[in-house]
């Protein structure tokens, strides 16, 4: 989360609200901060979190949440959801944004291809597994279902991205961040994924040279709102256990961090960035675009 959708968000809030966004990345977030400079005096706060396996927050606090992509990498979708649904009040919203099933297919049948043509069966079909778990429109309306939520809506929306080469491809932070890791998966490791991969980005700069290398995507966005139905469901799944330690609740009408020890510690708002010097989006040559013939690869 560099900075999307977060500060859209505080850039519509008034000045009573608050907008709380976490990342796993604190480099992302180092950048994030230097972005939201200009919405000094807004309540933003930036936390370094993970939204797995628990949202780091207590029950009820929240008007509206929202998650861009993450349920993409989450095991249960609908764990997550009831979690992002937790952490809402009665009356709430939820939103939750995710690319559905026929997304980068143009990338993906030349992944195919190049799989059959050299005789990758066993990387054909963890292809193939891949591909059938992604979900459809109908699969991400029962997931609302089974959080429990009330007024659900899935809106679709296609758009395409273009990319000037399989290189502007496989570099643009929208794929490294995003499929890209679970495509190197897919194909194994060592030089079967480095030959894999110099394969495809040959045959993308084959088929698109001298024209954009087209990708289509499907994007959704899932809603609800956070009913006695889903408090129900709620109750019924967790129980004195389930408690989490370290939960950023609300006291008083302010936003209270508190550490493991439940010692309060100062929130992070607006803090000057710390950057390592390293950006996200910057990559080194990655070994698997090189020539699968060529004696310099490690």
């Amino acid at each position: 989360m560099t900075g999307y959708p977060a500060l859209e968000i505080a850039r519509r809030m008034d000045e009573q609200s608050r907008l709380v966004a976490i990342d796993s990345s604190s480099a992302f977030l180092d950048i994030a901060r230097q972005k939201a400079a200009e919405l000094t005096g807004r309540r933003i706060f930036f936390r370094t979190e993970r939204a797995q396996p628990r949202l780091p927050f207590a029950a009820d606090v929240f008007d509206i949440v929202v998650s861009n992509l993450g349920l993409v990498d989450v095991a249960s979708p609908i764990k997550t959801l009831r979690d992002f649904t937790r952490v809402a009040k009665l009356g709430g919203h939820v939103l939750a944004t995710l690319p559905l099933s026929g997304s980068w297919q143009e990338f993906t049948d030349l992944y195919r291809e190049v799989l059959v043509k050299h005789d990758k069966l066993a990387i054909l079909a963890r292809l193939d597994q891949w591909l059938a778990a992604l979900p459809d429109a109908t699969t991400a309306e029962s997931w609302l279902a089974a959080a429990g939520l009330d007024d659900t809506c899935v809106e679709i929306e296609e758009f395409t991205l273009l990319f000037k080469s399989a290189r502007e491809f496989f570099f643009a932070p929208v794929v490294e961040y995003g499929p890209l890791p679970e495509w190197k998966a897919i194909a194994g490791s060592g030089q079967e994924l480095q030959d894999v991969f110099w394969y495809i980005k040959e045959a993308i700069d084959a088929y698109f040279g001298g024209r954009a290398f087209q990708v289509i995507i499907r994007a959704a966005c899932l809603s609800g709102k956070k009913g006695e139905q889903a408090a129900a469901i709620l109750a019924d799944a967790e129980g004195p256990d389930d408690v989490a330690t370290g939960e950023v609740e609300l006291v008083d009408g302010e936003l209270e961090d508190l550490s493991e020890d439940g010692e309060p510690r100062a929130a992070d708002i607006l803090e000057p960035p710390a950057l390592d010097g390293t950006e996200p989006g910057e990559a080194s040559e990655l070994d698997a675009f090189r020539d699968p013939g060529d004696s310099t690869l490690s």
